[in-house]
Formats: C-alpha cells, sequence, structure tokens
C-alpha cells in the first residue's frame, strides 16, 4: 500500500496568513514593554533593526525553499550545505525553539485568562490549551489555518485599536530619545527579535502548499512586510499615548495604552484580543513543531516512527502527539523574557546557519533551478545574506551571559542526541 502524503490545501492567502498571524503573536503584545524599558521612545528602532535581520533572512529563506520544498526546511538547507551532522543540530533548534515558545506563549495566555477570570490554575490551563490546538492540528491543517485567519483578524484589530487611539498623540514625545542610548536599543532588538518569530515557519508548509515555489518565497517576504509596518506605528502610538516607564512596568502594556484613554472597558477588550493573539501563536507553533519533526524523521531510522500519516485525516499524527507531550512538559516554565531570549538564541544560530547556506550553495549548486534569487550579488555572493549571516551574530552579542550558557547548553544536549541517533544509524548499516 502507498503511503499517504500530506494534502496540499494552501494557497498564498493561506500561508501569508499563517505568517502574520504567528509573527503578530505574543511579541508585540508582552513584550513591548520589557523592550520599552530598554529603548524608551525609540521603541519603533528596535522593532525595525530586527525587522532589517528578519528581511535579510527572510530573503534567504525565500532562495532556499524555492530549491527545496520541503516540510524539514531548515535541516534540508543546511544538509546540503553542510553535511547531516550540522543538519541534524540546525533542525534540533528549530524544533526546540518552536515548542518552548508554544509552551511559553500558552502560560501567557494561562494569565491573560486568569486575570479577566478571575482563575488561578494557570498551568493547568495553558495545559488544556495545549491539548486543544494539537487536537485541531491532527484534525486539519486547513481548520487550523481557517483558525488562524480568524485570530489574526483579532490581532490586527488589537493593534488598529493602539493605532487609532495613538493617532491624535502622535508628535507629542520625542521618538529619537534612547535613556540608555543605542546600546539599549540594540538590547531591546535582541528581545523583540522573538516579536517577529513566525516568518521562517511558513516553509515547513511546503508539502502542504499549492505551488510551494512561487507560494511560500511571497507569503514569506509579504509576512514579514505586513507585520513590520504594523510593529513600527503601534510602537509609535503606544509611547504617545503612555510614557515609556510606565509601558516598561505593565503586565499588559498596550491593554493599559488602551486604558489611558477610554477606561477599563478598553482594558477589557484589549486583554481579550490578547487571549486571541496568544492561542493563535500557540496554534500556529505547534502545527510548524510537528511538521519540522516529521521532515526530520524521514531522515533517521530511530526517528522514521515521526513520519507516520494518519490515513484518514492524512496529518503526522505521532509528531503532532509528541510535539503536545513535549510542549506540555516545557509549560512549566513561567518566564515570558528568559524564553524569548533563549528562543532568540536558537533563532539567531539557525539563521546565520540559513544565510551561509544560501552563499555556499551559489557556489555548490549554481545550476540548481531557483523560482527566487536573494538580490544584489557581487563576484557571485549574495550580499544580502552575508549582511544577514553577519547581523545575526550582532543580535546575538545583545544577550546575557545567563542566556548564552544556556543556549549553549541546549546545543550539548543536541550533540548527545545526535550521537544515539547515530548509533542506531550504524546499527541499522551494518545488519544490512
Amino acid at each position: 500500500m502507498q503511503k499517504p502524503t500530506l494534502k496540499r490545501e494552501l494557497g498564498l492567502f493561506h500561508t501569508t496568513t499563517i505568517g502574520v498571524g504567528l509573527i503578530l503573536g505574543a511579541g508585540i503584545y508582552v513584550l513591548l514593554g520589557e523592550a520599552s524599558g530598554y529603548a524608551g521612545n525609540s521603541v519603533w528602532l528596535s522593532f525595525l533593526i530586527s525587522a532589517v535581520v528578519a528581511l535579510f533572512t527572510g530573503f534567504s529563506y525565500a532562495e532556499l525553499s524555492s530549491m527545496f520544498p520541503k516540510d524539514s526546511a531548515e535541516y534540508v538547507y543546511t544538509e546540503q550545505s553542510f553535511g547531516k551532522m550540522l543538519a541534524f543540530f540546525v533542525g534540533y533548534f528549530v524544533i526546540l525553539a518552536t515548542i518552548i515558545s508554544a509552551s511559553t506563549v500558552a502560560i501567557g495566555f494561562a494569565g491573560y485568562f486568569g486575570a479577566l477570570f478571575g482563575i488561578e490554575a494557570l498551568t493547568l490551563t495553558a495545559i488544556v490549551v495545549i491539548v486543544v490546538f494539537s487536537i485541531m492540528n491532527l484534525l486539519s491543517v486547513k481548520l487550523s489555518s481557517w483558525t488562524n485567519i480568524i485570530f489574526t483578524a483579532m490581532e490586527v484589530l488589537g493593534l488598529l485599536i493602539i493605532i487609532v487611539l495613538g493617532f491624535s498623540k502622535v508628535g507629542s514625545v520625542s521618538y529619537t530619545e534612547m535613556p540608555y542610548g543605542f546600546a539599549g536599543v540594540f538590547k531591546a532588538s535582541a528581545l523583540v527579535f522573538f516579536a517577529f518569530l513566525g516568518f521562517e515557519s511558513v516553509v515547513k508548509l511546503s508539502e502542504e502548499c499549492k505551488d510551494p515555489r512561487k507560494n511560500i518565497p511571497r507569503a514569506l517576504l509579504l509576512s514579514i512586510v505586513i507585520t513590520t509596518v504594523l510593529y513600527i506605528i503601534v510602537a509609535i502610538s503606544a509611547v504617545s499615548i503612555l510614557d515609556w516607564q510606565a509601558l516598561s512596568s505593565s503586565k499588559a502594556p498596550l491593554a493599559d495604552a488602551a486604558a489611558t484613554i477610554l477606561g477599563n472597558n478598553a482594558f477589557i477588550v484589549l486583554s481579550v484580543i490578547a487571549l486571541f493573539s496568544t492561542a493563535n501563536t500557540v496554534l500556529i507553533s505547534l502545527i510548524a513543531a510537528s511538521r519540522a519533526l516529521y521532515g526530520i524523521g524521514e531522515n533517521y531510522r530511530l526517528l522514521s516512527p515521526f513520519t507516520a500519516i494518519h490515513e484518514k485525516l492524512r496529518t503526522p499524527h505521532i509528531a503532532i502527539w509528541s510535539v503536545m507531550v513535549i510542549a506540555i512538559l516545557f509549560a512549566l516554565i513561567d518566564d515570558i523574557g528568559i524564553i524569548a531570549e533563549l528562543t532568540n538564541f536558537t533563532l539567531f544560530i539557525t539563521f546565520a546557519f540559513v544565510n551561509a547556506a544560501v552563499i555556499v550553495l551559489r557556489f555548490k549548486m549554481p545550476k540548481e533551478k531557483r523560482e527566487f534569487r536573494v538580490p544584489f550579488t557581487m563576484a557571485k555572493v549574495p550580499v544580502m545574506a552575508v549582511i544577514g549571516f553577519l547581523s545575526c551574530f550582532f543580535l546575538l552579542a545583545q544577550l546575557t551571559s545567563f542566556i548564552i550558557l544556556g543556549g549553549l547548553a541546549l546545543a550539548l544536549t543536541g550533540v548527545l542526541i545526535y550521537g544515539v541517533v547515530m548509533i542506531f544509524e550504524r546499527r541499522g548499516q551494518l545488519q544490512k
């Protein structure tokens, strides 16, 4: 019997909306306040800097996804460029980052939910959210994508409310005020990069997307541009309404900004919208992580069970359940700031490899078909990929030593897992 394949149901609209939906997740609703404490009124500049880094890397993803339209994405790109060991390492980092971010944002959802309804069982609430969206992920990727569209509309509505409220206040403060200089702006950039987490997840839907060689690159770049414009305008509006000191001490910065003008009812409305936002991030993170696990499972005997596809639902059910269990375990972590930066560590390393892969493959596979090419080339070297590579390490250097050590510990764990996987690979070859 032929192995069932994933169903191609997603067009450009769906894939773009998924990218926008995940990018517009917990980051802007939760991290704007903390970032304001570093960058002051110049927090919009921090978002712009992070957006530029994301866009450079987005161009690299666009080219690579047009060459290799596979769910395993970063794994395939790195394997083609640097070999299997580094490919496994990068794939592991991507999956881990996505799962941890889903768990952390689930805790964020639980915090909003508890504040609105007076419920104290936050961890249990987070677990329920993870289970519910895992089941939705199992039933249908199209059902999940339409849920994402509805939730994304709510997220955008919340941001538009802040933009409208801040319109009359624009110009009331200096938007170049930097309480800690450019060092504070760069530190905020390293933090809010978490707010752009999601654009890279679009490539993990390649095997469920119609005409992926064209639609995936377009959806990826469109999602970055759309969210960047929204982020910058929202950041300017927020500091115009509420001074950056008040924003930095707020647990719900956008809700507090709205309440400053419209009172407590506005706080409730924005808090409810924040629930949709965080829930959406959890949903799409679970989709992305399960597809990445499914993709990497195709390359190793020990991990092959993750490639199993449900015959009726045609979704990778074992990968979905596995991601759900791991996400529940990580849901015990309850510090969005630390986890966001730890997630960023894994992303900066991953994105550095993605940018490097574009450069290497221009020389290694110059005749390979590319529906999209990174613009601006000098001596056969894609300049934007080089800038993207260097900018990843620049933002990495802005993280604290504690986060860097934590990231290195995760890397060591990945090396140990790779060792176990390769032992099984060698045994399999000997048995043949």
